[in-house]
């Protein structure tokens, strides 16, 4: 057979066989999986190099939840490092809503215990979002009875809350705290930033379910426990201010009513209360406010001490001078007249003071000017915030003597006219007390105070010292009395000014009385205010709780009576004072001792020099005074 050769056929360029097709489609497969390579290289050194902190972050921050911890606050002590207000731990409950099967059923088992709206727990346990509060620092046994239901997604964290052992002891001066552990009113929210601390943080970690993971908790930043505060208050003192202000409350049927103790050499406050009646007529609550300093009433006769200080201090009168007084007198558009009728007589400056009469205080007062009593009311604190600097303290209300009305020369100079709040009024006699130095108040232990500054000299006060005295001992203030003590005060029965400042309320007085003992080394002195009371005369209502804690503190602070007795020196009953008299009988000034079965105390503080010095003279045969009212 003969050889043929193949014949060779032409492929056409646009056919394809399967085995070309094939190597074009893998070329192409591998030009792909290298550019998808390439991305993926390249995002992985995108993801992992350039950006791993930041995926690193996201991914814990879905694991992971960060929860502050509160600081605990500091605690605040009174004078002997007693604790008035703490912070201990309570239990909060909390829902995890991711966790909540069935939010109905839950509501219904938890709204007994937590004594809360079944509705309204539901509509909490299907809260979006992994975390919810459904009870704030709940007590322990309601915390129990939680724990015990068993409820998978309920749960309980530790918080701390504000704790007062004492109770409502002090609670208008050491005000509140709020939920979240901030102060809301009074020295709470003045001493926030000491009181406060610094919160902490801790990293909780989760499983995918939202359970929290016990091993995956821990702290990244500690909290700091805020600063203690020590008060110039004392527990007891004040323990003992509330209860005898709350129970003349009650009997006097009285609005509310206000007592501050201080030591006048120092300005230390060592109790502070305001209380308000409650409707039922049961016992008072303290006032939502502290109204020592942040409410204002007239001060009516016991401002007089002002007026009369000023006038001695210009050297205008003396006190055994006698001036003619009437029982009524009108001045500029204003009819005085003295709360009881009496002849026309004369009168010595003391028996003005003794018996608060409003006449013989304005032609003082006359004398004197409008300049000058604008100057000493300036003087002795009026119209001007105090150095505590307590949230809400009035400056209270002193107009610019350009603005007086044609009565105001004869309003003022009695206390009417003026608004104070009853720290203000109580710093005028501790600056009497104190030999005409005004020292200013102090509340909270280390805080800075302004230097003590001279009202008036050392002589005014011993003189306007002697008249008070007289007050007690023979005009309105004789519930004041204490034995074996020399009490240096003056009462005030104001007309209460009506609701949005226009005119008086009918019928409605504010009862008042300040004084400072043994008058002649003052160490403790008070004052006591109350609102609408029945009797409306500071001389029956306020006096004699002034007597009840001015004898507490006596005991309290070992102050015992003047070593050798002694009596002021004041003039003779003039004999228009003496007509005006309606007490039956005399009276002799005389050395007292304390009464059978009262031990005298031991250790008495050192009297201040600059302590007014009250003559040391023979008991004086003085004539009997009218009933005490105002």
């Amino acid at each position: 057979m003969a050889y043929r050769r193949p014949r060779t056929r032409v492929v056409d360029r646009g056919e394809t066989f399967p085995a070309a097709r094939l190597r074009r489609r893998i070329g192409a497969l591998v030009v792909v999986m290298a550019l998808a390579f390439s991305a993926v290289v390249v995002r992985l050194v995108f993801v992992q190099g350039l950006s791993s902190s930041r995926y690193a972050t996201f991914g814990e921050a879905q694991r992971t939840s960060t929860v502050t911890v509160p600081a605990e606050r500091g605690s605040v002590f009174d004078r002997n490092h007693v604790e008035l207000a703490m912070t201990i731990r309570q239990r909060t409950v909390w829902a995890n809503p991711l966790l909540i099967r069935d939010p109905v059923a839950d509501a219904r088992a938890l709204a007994p215990v937590l004594r809360m709206d079944e509705g309204a727990l539901a509509d909490k346990l299907r809260s979006p979002g992994g975390f919810v509060y459904l009870a704030r620092k709940v007590d322990d046994a309601t915390a129990d009875k939680i724990a015990a239901l068993k409820i998978e997604g309920i749960n309980l964290l530790e918080e701390p809350k504000r704790f007062a052992p004492a109770g409502d002891l002090a609670a208008s001066v050491l005000g509140q705290v709020g939920l979240d552990n901030q102060g809301l009113s009074g020295l709470e929210v003045q001493y926030e930033h000491q009181l406060q601390g610094r919160p902490g943080e801790s990293v909780v970690e989760h499983d995918p379910s939202g359970k929290q993971i016990a091993a995956g908790l821990k702290e990244i930043k500690k909290s700091a426990r805020g600063h203690d505060l020590t008060l110039t208050l004392d527990r007891s003192m004040q323990y003992e201010t509330e209860r005898s202000l709350a129970q003349q409350i009650v009997a006097s049927k009285a609005k509310g009513g206000i007592a501050i103790v201080s030591d006048p050499r120092t300005g230390e406050l060592l109790a502070m209360a305001s209380l308000s009646a409650r409707p039922d007529g049961g016992p008072p609550v303290p006032s939502p406010s502290n109204n020592a300093v942040t409410s204002v009433y007239e001060p009516g006769s016991a401002n007089k001490a002002v007026t009369i200080s000023g006038a001695l201090e210009e050297g205008i009168v003396q006190p055994a001078d006698s001036i003619t007084v009437p029982d009524h007198i009108t001045i500029g558009t204003a009819n005085i007249h003295d709360d009881e009728n009496h002849a026309t007589g004369s009168w010595t400056i003391t028996d003005i003071v003794a018996n608060s009469s409003n006449v013989g205080t304005d032609l003082i007062a006359q004398r004197l000017g409008k300049t000058r009593i604008d100057k000493y009311l300036r003087a002795y604190g009026y119209g001007q915030r105090t150095a505590l600097h307590f949230p809400g303290e009035s400056a209270g209300l002193l107009p610019d003597p350009k603005n007086w009305s044609g009565a105001s020369i004869a309003t003022v100079p009695i206390g009417q006219g003026v608004a104070v709040t009853a720290l203000q009024m109580l710093e005028v006699y501790n600056t009497i007390a104190n030999g005409g130095m005004y020292v200013a108040p102090r509340l909270v232990e280390g805080a800075s105070t302004p230097s003590p500054r001279r009202v008036v000299s050392t002589k005014t006060a011993q003189q306007i010292t002697a008249m008070l005295t007289q007050v007690v001992t023979r005009g309105t203030g004789k519930a004041a009395h204490i034995d074996g003590y020399t009490v240096a005060g003056k009462t005030g029965t104001a007309r209460k000014v009506a609701e949005g400042g226009k005119g008086y309320k009918e019928g409605a007085y504010v009862a008042t009385f300040a004084g400072f003992v043994p008058a002649e080394h003052p160490q403790l002195s008070a004052i006591v205010v109350l609102d609408e009371p029945t009797p409306i005369y500071g001389g029956l209502v306020s006096a004699p709780v002034f007597a009840d804690l001015a004898r507490y503190g006596l005991r309290l602070f070992r102050i015992p009576p003047p070593a050798v007795a002694t009596t002021v020196a004041v003039p003779q009953l003039s004999a228009g004072a003496a007509a005006a008299d309606r007490d039956a009988g005399g009276g002799t000034v005389a050395p007292v001792t304390p009464k059978p079965g009262q031990p005298a105390p031991t250790s008495p503080p050192q009297a201040p020099p600059a302590s007014p010095a009250v003559s040391t003279t023979a008991p004086t045969t003085l004539s009997p005074s009218p009933t005490p009212k105002r």
